[in-house]
Formats: C-alpha cells, structure tokens, sequence
C-alpha cells in the first residue's frame, strides 16, 4: 500500500470501521511525521459535551501505527507490529477538531534497523500530543509497539 493520507483514510474504512465513521481523517503522512484530524461531533461525544477518550485513543494511535507501517514497508522485510501498552494523560476538554501528531519516524526506523539487524523482537514507546484549534494540547498518549522479525 502507498503511504498517502487518501490510501490511509481508504484503509481505515475498510480495516478499522468505527475509527472512521468516528471522524478519524489521515491529513499528513511523511517519513518522520503522521497527523490525524478528528472533529466533535454527536458519534464521537461523550456526556459531557466533548470527545470520547476512546476516539482521542484512536486518532492518536493511528499517527503512531502508520508511521510504523511506513517504516516497515520502506524496510522490505516481513515484520509484525502489535501495541502491547498505552498511557494518557488528558489535560483539557477535547472539542472541536482536534489534531494529533507523532514526530517519531526517525526513532521507529531506527528501531526498525536494530530488530532486523539483530533479530530480536524490539519495543518502542511512541508518543502522539493532541491540539485544539487555539493551539492548546488537550492529550497526551503514548504507546509502546513490540516490533519483531519475522522468519
């Protein structure tokens, strides 16, 4: 699959449905940057008139998971990815669109290289920030990705 914010919104509609009908849109993919858009709406509100922490989970995981799709797929090898931890910290009501984003691509390539290097299964943790419209982080979310050869 090409890496592109349209190929990657097609793939949420077929792979991860309820990411997408959430409001979950890919607008930015590049080696070493991934930023997701979601927007409040009634699907994705919660009680108290902001967005639903799974769907801030969701946005932010998938800037993590596409940037190490990205780099496995540029790798050329056969290489599983699976979340085995996630943290968050929410640090202000999320409404209206909200933007996350991972700078990390140069740590996943990196270690990308040392799993395939050594062959031994690797664990990175990857952080996604969440930014209202006024430039305010809303969330914090992080993962950790096991990332391991396969033979």
């Amino acid at each position: 699959m090409e890496f592109t914010p349209f190929k990657l919104n097609a793939y949420t509609f077929f792979k991860l449905p309820s990411a997408f009908w959430s409001g979950v849109r890919v607008k930015q993919i590049t080696p070493n940057t991934c930023m997701v858009s979601v927007k409040l709406g009634w699907f994705n509100q919660n009680p108290f008139k902001s967005m639903y922490f799974a769907v801030q989970a969701m946005a932010a995981e998938f800037t993590t998971g596409a940037l190490v799709m990205f780099h496995i797929k540029t790798s050329g090898k056969n290489i599983s990815m699976l979340v085995a931890q996630n943290k968050a910290v929410f640090t202000k009501k999320a409404t209206g669109k909200i933007t996350f984003t991972c700078n990390q691509g140069k740590e996943i390539a990196d270690c990308i290289k040392k799993a395939i290097i050594s062959g031994e299964g690797q664990t990175i943790w990857i952080t996604s920030l969440g930014i209202n419209e006024n430039d305010e982080q809303v969330s914090e979310m992080q993962f950790q990705w096991t990332i391991k050869l396969r033979i």
